[in-house]
C-alpha cells in the first residue's frame, strides 16, 4: 500500500523538473527571439542606414560628379569631387561608381570627337564654295584694276580687293581648322616677301614696321610659303587685335642658327598665365582641335597655327611677354625649309623691305700668271711701249712680261662710252629715229630698183627730221622716239 503514493511523487516530481525544464527552455526561447528581433532591427536600420547614404551618393554622383566630368573636357582645370560619404572611398561600391565616371569620360570623348568631325567636315564643304567664289570675285576685280585708268575707280577697286582679300583670309583659315588643305601652291620665294604677303592680307597692314635681317636672297621651300604667310598673318593680327590702335608692331627677320626666326613684338594688354598656357599647348599642335573649344565666336587663329606647325614641321612660341609691354610671338623656320634665290637675277617685290645686312664685298679674280718670253732686252723695251703690255721686274731683275691685251680691248678701254640709251635728250633721241626712217627708205628704194631716185627718196625725209628738230627745240617733243 505505501508504494503507490511513492510512485505518484515520482511522477509529479518528474512532471514539475519536466515542467521546469519546459518553462527554461520556453524563458530561453523567448529570449533569443527577443535578441533576434533586436538583432534584426539593427539590421533593418543599418540597411536603411546604407540604403539612404547609398541614393545620397548615386544623386551626389548625378547631380555633382558627371556635370563636372562633362565639364572637365573643355576645362581642364574644372576638379571633379570625390564620393559624398568617406566610407565609400576605396571599397567595392566606391570603385564601381569611378568606373562609371571613367567609361562615361571616355564614352564622351568618343562622342565629342565625333560630332566635332562631322561639323568639320560640313565646314570644309562651305568654305570651300566660299573660297572659290571669293578667288572669281578677286580675279574680277584685278581684271577692272588693269582696264580702268581713273584714279578715283582704281582706288575704290584697291579697297574692294583688300575687302576681299580679308574675307579670303578668314575662310582660308577656317578650311585649316577643319583639317583642309593651304589651298594654293606656290614656287620658291623670298621670305619677306612671304612676311608683308601675310601682312598685305590684314586691316591695320600700315601699323606693322617690318626689319629684315635676314642675308639678300633668303628664300623658302615652294610648299612652306603658303603656310608660312598664314602663321604670320594670325601672329600679327592676333598683335593688332590685342594692342592700342596708336602704337605699332614691329616685326624682326633674323638668322638662328638652325635656320630662321620671325619675331613679332606688340604693345598690348598681354596674357594671363592660364591663357598663356593655353595658347602655347594650341600653337603646338600636340592636342586635336575641336571647334567646341574655340569660343563664341570661336577664335581660329592659333588653332590654325597649330595645325599647320604640325604638318610642316615650323615652331611657334607666345610663352614670352614682350619688351613693349604685350606679347613676342616667334616663327622657327628650320634649315630644311629654307632655299636660295639670286637676288639679281630675280629680286624681291619692290614693297618688301630690303636687307639691313652690308653686301658681300666682292671677291678679287687670282691674276693670271705671267706668260714667259724669251727675246732680246731690246724686244723687251719694245713691248713695254705697246699700249696694253706692261713689263715688271721680277726678283732677278729680269723684266717680266705679261700676255697682250688686244687692241680692240684697248681700244674700248681708251674709247669714251657711248651715251646711254637712258642718258639720251629729246633732241637725240628724234635724231636718231630720223636717221632710222632714212636709212630705211633708201633700203626700201634700192630694193626696188629706182636707179637715180634713190638719191632723191634717201633725201626725201631729211625735212622730216629737220623739222621734227625744230619741233623739240619748240617744247612740243611728245615722246613719239621713246614709244
Amino acid at each position: 500500500m505505501t508504494e503507490l503514493p511513492d510512485l505518484v511523487t515520482g511522477a509529479l516530481a518528474a512532471g514539475t523538473l519536466s515542467a521546469l525544464a519546459l518553462g527554461a527552455g520556453l524563458l530561453r526561447s523567448r529570449r533569443q527571439r527577443a535578441l533576434q528581433r533586436a538583432e534584426i532591427a539593427e539590421l533593418r536600420d543599418r540597411l536603411a542606414g546604407v540604403q539612404t547614404a547609398f541614393v545620397s551618393e548615386v544623386e551626389h554622383l548625378a547631380v555633382q560628379r558627371i556635370p563636372a566630368v562633362a565639364r572637365q573636357l573643355t576645362h581642364p582645370r574644372v576638379a571633379v569631387p570625390g564620393p559624398a560619404q568617406p566610407q565609400f572611398i576605396g571599397s567595392p561600391l566606391g570603385i564601381a561608381l569611378e568606373n562609371v565616371l571613367t567609361t562615361l569620360r571616355s564614352e564622351l570623348t568618343a562622342q565629342r570627337t565625333r560630332i566635332d568631325a562631322a561639323a568639320q567636315a560640313g565646314m570644309r564643304g562651305a568654305t570651300r564654295e566660299i573660297q572659290a567664289a571669293l578667288y572669281r570675285l578677286q580675279d574680277a576685280l584685278r581684271a577692272l584694276q588693269q582696264r580702268y585708268d581713273d584714279p578715283e575707280l582704281t582706288q575704290t577697286l584697291f579697297t574692294l580687293d583688300h575687302e576681299n582679300e580679308q574675307s579670303l583670309r578668314r575662310a582660308q583659315v577656317t578650311a585649316v581648322v577643319c583639317g583642309a588643305w593651304v589651298g594654293l601652291a606656290r614656287e620658291d620665294s623670298h621670305l619677306v616677301e612671304a612676311v608683308t604677303g601675310g601682312q598685305a592680307r590684314l586691316a591695320g597692314y600700315h601699323r606693322v614696321r617690318v626689319h629684315n635681317h635676314l642675308e639678300a636672297g633668303t628664300a623658302l621651300v615652294s610648299h612652306a610659303v603658303e603656310p608660312v604667310a598664314i602663321i604670320v598673318a594670325e601672329l600679327v593680327d592676333n598683335a593688332l587685335r590685342h594692342s592700342a590702335p596708336d602704337t605699332e608692331v614691329v616685326v624682326n627677320l633674323e638668322h638662328v642658327h638652325h635656320g630662321v626666326c620671325v619675331t613679332v613684338d606688340d604693345a598690348g594688354v598681354g596674357m594671363t598665365p592660364d591663357e598663356r598656357e593655353h595658347a602655347r599647348r594650341t600653337v603646338a599642335g600636340t592636342d586635336p582641335v575641336l571647334l567646341t573649344d574655340l569660343g563664341d565666336p570661336p577664335r581660329m587663329g592659333f588653332a590654325a597655327i597649330g595645325r599647320l606647325t604640325r604638318q610642316f614641321d615650323l615652331g611657334v612660341d607666345v610663352s614670352s611677354p614682350s619688351p613693349y609691354g604685350g606679347v613676342r610671338a616667334v616663327l622657327r623656320i628650320d634649315s630644311h625649309l629654307l632655299s636660295r634665290i639670286d637676288p639679281e637675277r630675280q629680286p624681291p617685290a619692290a614693297g618688301a623691305p630690303r636687307s639691313t645686312r652690308p653686301a658681300p664685298a666682292p671677291t678679287r679674280a687670282p691674276a693670271s700668271s705671267p706668260a714667259h718670253a724669251y727675246g732680246s732686252e731690246r724686244d723687251e723695251r719694245a713691248a713695254a711701249e705697246v699700249p696694253g703690255h706692261q713689263a715688271l721686274p721680277d726678283a732677278g731683275g729680269l723684266p717680266r712680261r705679261r700676255r697682250r691685251t688686244p687692241a680692240a680691248a684697248a681700244n674700248a678701254q681708251t674709247a669714251p662710252a657711248a651715251p646711254a640709251q637712258s642718258e639720251w635728250r629729246p633732241e637725240q633721241a628724234a635724231a636718231a629715229l630720223g636717221a632710222l626712217q632714212s636709212g630705211t627708205a633708201a633700203a626700201r628704194a634700192a630694193r626696188e630698183g629706182a636707179g637715180t631716185a634713190v638719191t632723191e627718196e634717201s633725201a626725201g625725209p631729211r625735212p622730216a627730221v629737220r623739222d621734227l628738230d625744230q619741233k623739240n627745240n619748240g617744247n612740243d617733243y611728245e615722246g613719239g622716239a621713246a614709244r
